[in-house]
């Protein structure tokens, strides 16, 4: 089967990478690969494949297509193809259980789907190196103070430390998309930095928060048992995006400690 007879679907958010140099620079955000663990998303024709082959490498691939395509072109991975949709995928058992990096040239259909369902898993995804729609890249990446500052990025600077890489123009894929793309990296915090987080009270918080961002804290997250405590404190008059996330950690705290 010829590369070019494998058709990107709108359906699926696909835009295959066709520049390698823009591949072995997301590869090279990974170093070390020999043997490291990865799971690459929506690989495609394998542009970014051939640059992860020296790691312990799966990928999970919906597109018929491109998997008829990557058992002929990369024989070595046909045992290491998972054909099923990655957010319905348990990552609890990919590598029977073991942590892993992911990466890819997501979707940009379900780019923060993408995200949301590795921070659901997080205890087993140590990385994630990816290529996203700009304005997604730019809003995981973003500091508080900034308007593009919201629910990807606090949940997700949480638990990983965030780097901005670098843009990719349209004319790298096939076909060409309409918006620019961003690449960044998520490295995972060690676990005495993040074990103290309460995750469901830290999300609680922060989608109250993000999702009235107009309001002045002490409005938007009044239907939460923490309300008096906040009326005192320095923050109740900031809006969300005005927020660092160690103190929307601090919120999430307040809280877990008044349910109990």
């Amino acid at each position: 089967m010829d590369r070019r007879d494998v058709r990107a679907k709108k359906h699926l958010g696909q835009h295959f990478l066709k520049e390698t140099t823009y591949c072995k620079r997301i590869a090279d955000a990974l170093q070390p690969i020999k043997n490291k663990r990865i799971l690459e998303v929506g690989p495609g024709t394998g542009a970014l494949t051939h640059f992860l082959l020296e790691g312990e490498l799966m990928v999970v691939e919906i597109d018929r297509e491109s998997v008829v395509y990557l058992h002929s072109a990369l024989p070595q991975l046909r045992s290491a193809i998972i054909e099923e949709d990655y957010l319905s995928l348990d990552l609890q058992t990919v590598f029977e259980g073991a942590t892993f990096s992911l990466c890819g040239n997501f979707p940009y259909n379900i780019s923060s789907q993408i995200v949301f369902h590795a921070l659901e898993h997080m205890e087993r995804v140590d990385e994630i190196c990816g290529m996203f729609q700009r304005e997604v890249a730019r809003r995981i990446a973003a500091p508080h103070g900034n308007k593009e500052y919201g629910i990807l990025s606090v949940l997700t600077q949480a638990f990983y430390h965030v780097t901005y890489l670098f843009d990719v123009p349209p004319t790298a894929f096939v076909p060409p998309p309409k918006v620019t793309s961003g690449v960044i990296h998520a490295l995972k915090k060690k676990n005495e930095e993040t074990e103290y987080i309460p995750r469901k009270e830290l999300k609680q918080v922060v989608k109250l928060a993000f999702n009235q961002r107009r309001k002045t804290l002490k409005n938007a997250l009044k239907t939460l048992q923490i309300d008096e405590q906040l009326q005192q404190m320095d923050i109740a008059g900031l809006r969300a995006e005005q927020l660092s996330v160690p103190a929307f950690i601090e919120l999430a705290q307040r809280l877990k400690d008044k349910e109990l």
